[in-house]
Order: structure tokens, then C-alpha cells, then sequence
């Protein structure tokens, strides 16, 4: 799959990793649809990268059905889903106001793990009527992990936990659309120059770069971005997470 014939979905790209992966492949050709909640940003990038814009709530079913049915329509096909939605609150399991609040860690699962895995469905039922190419190929999707997954930190239980749960989803996933031709990879970045990031100063930037192993550096979104080219070019990449992250270790 030529990332020029793409045709992506790409949720949470008004901002951050998934701005940087819808402008990244627009600018190689591919066709995009930007599935955001953030309306004023969202049509924005759209009209900047020629692609489309569909305001839409990850966790909800009939919201992401109209989404790829729209999507489908401006494209023609969806042969590739990257989903990057997701939030990263902070609470301890026990902290001085108490126990974590429950509907937090509610809201982070369903936004992270639930939401990505609805748009992942609805997604590759879209693409299970593609024409499959001469590997019986129909899209790949990506989901967006987080070192969290395996190294996470004090007041990262509900983020933590959601990311953990889309590193567990990648194999059992490309195991069950393996049939129709469809692939299924992770990515887990490490610490990236993203927006929210950026709000807290160039002090606490520069106290986590100094952490990484090699290149001693934040990520570069479209560091992920072009990870998601390589995944939906590599067709033998499939059911696996792939840590983005300088050989970070957080301990």
C-alpha cells in the first residue's frame, strides 16, 4: 500500500500527534478525513490540507458510524484508520482529596481504550469492502499506545491502563481481521513536543528531554507521523507495538 492511494481516517487530529500524521499525509498524496470534537481547529486543518473534517465523539457509536459513513463518501474508500484521540489525566490511586475519583478513570478508558476500539471496528467493517490488493491486502489501522503502557508513572493509573489495553488489543486484532486482509499495528511514543506538553514551559521540557537515551530530546510529532507512513507502506508489519520513545526507560 502506497501511502499516495491512502485514504485515512485520523482521530484527535486537530491537534498534537494526530495534526502532524493528517498534515504529514496529505502532503504525500494521501486523501484525509480529520475526526475531532474540536470543530473550529478541525475545519481548519482540513481546508489547509485539502481533506475533511466530521465533528465526532470516539465513545460514541451513532457519532462514529456517521463519521465513517461521511468519510467514505468524501474519499471513496477508507483504507487506513490512525487513531490518536485520547486523554492523560493525572490522580493518584490515593491522594490528599482522597481516593481517585472513579468516573475519571471511567472517562480515560472510555475515551482511550473504548473510543479507539469503536472507531477500529466501525473503521475496518468500512474497509472489509475494499478490492484487496496483490498481498489480499484491505487497510491497516493504528492505534496509539503510550510507554505508560509498560513504564507508567505515579498518577497514570487510568492512562496507564487505557494504553495498556491498546497494547493488548494489537495481536488478538490483526488475529481477527487477518482473513479480510486488514492489519492491525501500535505505536507507544515516549514523551513528544505535543501541545499540551508545550503548555507546561521550557523548564519541565527540557528536565523530561533530559531522560531520553538517544537523540537527549523531546519527540517530533511528525516523528510519529512518519513511524504511521512507514506501518501503512511496510505491509509485513502487523499485530505488534512499537516503542517511539529514544530508549526511554521512565522509572
Amino acid at each position: 500500500m502506497k501511502i499516495s492511494d491512502t485514504a485515512a481516517v485520523i482521530t484527535g487530529a486537530a491537534s498534537g500527534l494526530g495534526e502532524a500524521t493528517a498534515r504529514h499525509f496529505a502532503s504525500q498524496g494521501a486523501k484525509v478525513t480529520i475526526l475531532d470534537r474540536d470543530v473550529e481547529k478541525g475545519q481548519a486543518i482540513a481546508a489547509e490540507i485539502g481533506g475533511t473534517f466530521v465533528e465526532t465523539d470516539v465513545t460514541s457509536e451513532d457519532s462514529v458510524k456517521a463519521a465513517i459513513e461521511t468519510a467514505t463518501s468524501a474519499m471513496g474508500k477508507i483504507t487506513t484508520a490512525v487513531n490518536c484521540a485520547g486523554i492523560a489525566p493525572a490522580a493518584k490511586t490515593v491522594g490528599r482529596d482522597g481516593a481517585h475519583p472513579l468516573g475519571l478513570f471511567q472517562k480515560t478508558i472510555d475515551i482511550n481504550l473504548v473510543g479507539t476500539f469503536n472507531v477500529a471496528r466501525l473503521a475496518a467493517e468500512a474497509m472489509s469492502g475494499n478490492d484487496p490488493d496483490a498481498d489480499g491486502a484491505r487497510g491497516v489501522i493504528i492505534n496509539t499506545a503510550s510507554i505508560a503502557a509498560m513504564d507508567g508513572q505515579k498518577g497514570q493509573a487510568a492512562y496507564a491502563a487505557s494504553k495498556g489495553g491498546i497494547v493488548g488489543l494489537s495481536l488478538p486484532m490483526a488475529r481477527d481481521l487477518g482473513r479480510t486482509g486488514i492489519r492491525v499495528m501500535a505505536i507507544a511514543p515516549g514523551i513528544f513536543k505535543t501541545p499540551m506538553l508545550i503548555a507546561m514551559g521550557d523548564d519541565i521540557m527540557d528536565a523530561l528531554a533530559k531522560d531520553v537515551t538517544c537523540p537527549p530530546r523531546l519527540g517530533n510529532p511528525n516523528e510519529y507521523a512518519r513511524l504511521a507512513q512507514f506501518i501503512v507502506e511496510c505491509g509485513y508489519l502487523n499485530g505488534e507495538t512499537i516503542r517511539l520513545d529514544g530508549a526511554l526507560r521512565m522509572q
